[in-house]
């Protein structure tokens, strides 16, 4: 499907769709924990499907409850077939890591893009825990003999996933021995370890993490069953709330101020290059304003970078994203893939190491192709509303990975589109 969009305005109200990243980790804890526990208002989307469907693959009765999802967790037996991830690396990852306490084999897969995506470390860091297991060089297809989970002392690199690292949280407390994890490289994207850790303490389950959250300590503990509700994400409200302080006034509702999304920093981030803000309990809001560059850090948030690069393009001077190396390794190669669709837009960036600097200016309308990337193909619809003339982006339908609503959600703002 292709979208078209022109110059426009966006004006009104939306309301947040429900966290991607705590959707997947109440499904996966819910299925840790033994008893019935309820996901109440997740994510619908196709990367929270694949986690929804490995789940059920090896035994986990998972039941539509409304809106929500009835899942009876604690009693996990080995997939009769591969385990296809899809797209996406949540699944894949910290599914590799709970297939690692079911008597079995399993055999964990997905899309090309997600075979391009590394998991020795985290493969590193099982094997420590008394795990057979084993990757495609570094790769996926991921191949898992659990059974025996020993525990005790693992060490990893922090700064490649922090998927790696929430994987080991995950079942780290089923081991045979307290499990005691140290990091070899600083921890890039904190928020995310910060919300799996939260989310465990929402199934009774206490993980002890040092002030550099280099060493984590888990005693052997039980999660125990309950109601999980997932709240707004901040990573699809980033998009809408870019429109605001581009092209109109946008307010977003079901959104926390207080959340440990690393995403929420977008707040910070549209302050900093002088748009006009309001934040309050539940929600927030963006004026259109005259932005100006700014030298941000990329680092703890990498799925901000297509937005913040999209707002650069849109801001007077120059801005610099850094902290922008790892994201080599999404569903493309997300700094090649954002510097290529400014270009086609007229605007001038380029990387420089770990940082990529973006001239703003007068973008014009342009043909992107996301190569499948859901955020790429949301950003560049958003700097399409101050562009001169169209902007198609090709491949369009790629936001169900995340936020299958969100042309929707634009139509409701006033933006005019085609679809073809």
């Amino acid at each position: 499907m292709r979208v078209t969009i022109g110059r426009g305005w966006a004006e009104g109200r939306a309301i947040a769709p429900p966290s991607k990243s705590y959707t997947h980790r109440a499904l996966f804890l819910s299925s840790l924990a033994r008893g019935r526990s309820r996901v109440l208002s997740p994510l619908h989307s196709d990367d929270t499907t694949a986690t929804r469907r490995v789940l059920e693959m090896i035994g986990v009765p998972i039941r539509t409850l409304g809106e929500g999802f009835e899942v009876h967790g604690g009693s996990l037996g080995p997939p009769e077939s591969e385990l296809h991830c899809g797209e996406s690396a949540t699944t894949l990852r910290l599914g590799s890591a709970v297939c690692s306490i079911i008597e079995g084999e399993a055999i964990l897969t997905g899309a090309s893009s997600l075979l391009r995506r590394p998991v020795e470390p985290l493969l590193e860091g099982l094997r420590q825990m008394g795990v057979e297991c084993s990757g495609m060089g570094g790769f996926p297809p991921v191949r898992v003999r659990g059974g025996r989970l020993l525990g005790g002392e693992v060490s990893m690199r922090g700064d490649i996933s922090s998927q790696f690292v929430s994987a080991i949280l995950l079942i780290a407390p089923l081991a045979e021995r307290p499990t005691n994890l140290t990091l070899t490289t600083p921890l890039e994207s904190k928020p995310y370890v910060c919300m799996t850790m939260e989310a465990q303490r929402r199934f009774g389950v206490e993980i002890r993490a040092s002030e550099d959250m280099r060493h984590f300590q888990t005693e052997v503990q039980e999660y125990g069953p309950t109601d999980f509700k997932v709240e707004g994400d901040w990573s699809s409200a980033a998009y809408l709330l870019a429109a605001g302080a581009t092209a109109g006034r946008v307010v977003v509702e079901n959104l926390d101020p207080k959340s440990l999304q690393a995403d929420a920093a977008i707040i910070e981030y549209l302050r900093g290059m002088g748009a006009s803000v309001k934040v309050w309990e539940e929600g927030a809001e963006a004026e259109m304003s005259n932005l100006r560059g700014l030298d941000m850090e990329v680092s703890d948030c990498p799925d901000l970078f297509p937005i913040l690069a999209s707002l650069s393009a849109a801001a007077e001077g120059r801005s610099i994203i850094r902290g922008v190396r790892r994201l080599e390794y999404k569903e493309s190669n997300r700094v090649e893939s954002t510097i290529e669709g400014l270009r086609a837009m007229g605007i001038r960036a380029y990387r420089r190491g770990d940082e990529v600097i973006v001239e703003g200016g007068r973008p014009r309308g342009g043909v992107i192709d996301p190569r499948g990337d859901h955020r790429l193909a949301m950003a560049f619809s958003i700097l399409g509303l101050i562009a001169d003339g169209e902007t198609t982006i090709l491949g369009a339908e790629c936001v169900s990975k995340s936020y299958p609503l969100f042309w929707e959600a634009l139509e409701g703002l006033g933006v005019s589109m085609r679809r073809s």
